[in-house]
């Protein structure tokens, strides 16, 4: 079930530890798309802040926002680029996105067919996706006092071989959120240096959420008839004279 739209902007724009994780994951994201100039981006579920370094060199950015969750004017004191929209259904045309992320958007979707389906509807041929989910071995996962707590966590195996069903391919895992989910001060005081120690730690299961870039995979063109010419063709006929016109007959007995 999609989290409420008030409880998700509570969290992330007037907690510490939502802005925290804001932070954190957005940096991710802009590492792996450092340069979106004249791209259009997109973002289904609650991806409004990781959206924010994307408004500016983008040609277009648009934020999806399921109908259980809820919709809010984004961003503040500027033109709105969030609409309300169906896990089944997207407002946008087919093969009209370069880059999308999703973020409570599908370990909470009661049709995780349906939101993978639209995303690869969606992309360009070449575009990526960007999924941000619960880690089923992390923390924040077994914690209902963040938004991660909620919904069906994933281990990184699962996240990929679901993405593979969909016709993705996965180009890059990781991990992030390596601080716990504890508003206390002196966890708050060692988020940053965690975080900084996770990155070089060579497994999934220390960080609260996996992050994986898939692209699409489209199914090459094939031409009809034949792959490729006959260099040799058989000549089953050959030593077969040419067929002889029956003479007319004129005439009768």
């Amino acid at each position: 079930m999609h989290l409420d739209v008030h409880d998700l902007r509570d969290f992330y724009y007037r907690t510490p530890l939502g802005r925290a994780a804001q932070g954190v994951i957005r940096e991710e994201l802009v590492r792996h798309w450092p340069d979106t100039k004249g791209l259009s981006v997109a973002g289904f579920g609650f991806a409004l802040p990781l959206l924010r370094p994307f408004l500016e060199p983008s040609r277009r950015v648009v934020g999806l926002m399921p109908g259980p969750q809820g919709c809010m004017h984004w961003p503040p004191g500027a033109a709105n680029v969030a609409v309300l929209c169906e896990d089944t259904l997207w407002p946008l045309d087919t093969g009209s996105v370069d880059r999308l992320v999703l973020l409570h958007g599908l370990e909470t979707s009661e049709h995780p067919t349906a939101v993978l389906e639209e995303a690869w509807r969606v992309l360009t041929p070449n575009g990526r996706v960007v999924v941000v989910v619960p880690n089923r071995s992390g923390l924040w996962s077994r914690s209902d006092k963040t938004p991660f707590g909620y919904g069906r966590p994933y281990t990184p195996s699962q996240l990929e071989a679901q993405l593979k069903r969909h016709r993705f391919v996965t180009e890059s895992a990781s991990s992030a959120l390596y601080q716990p989910p504890s508003v206390r001060k002196g966890w708050r005081r060692v988020a940053a240096l965690m975080e900084g120690v996770g990155r070089h730690i060579p497994v999934f299961k220390a960080g609260g959420v996996l992050i994986a870039e898939a692209t699409k995979q489209v199914a090459s063109m094939t031409r009809p008839g034949l792959p490729e010419a006959v260099k040799r063709p058989l000549r089953v006929l050959e030593g077969i004279g040419a067929p002889v016109p029956e003479p007319s007959r004129r005439g009768g007995r």
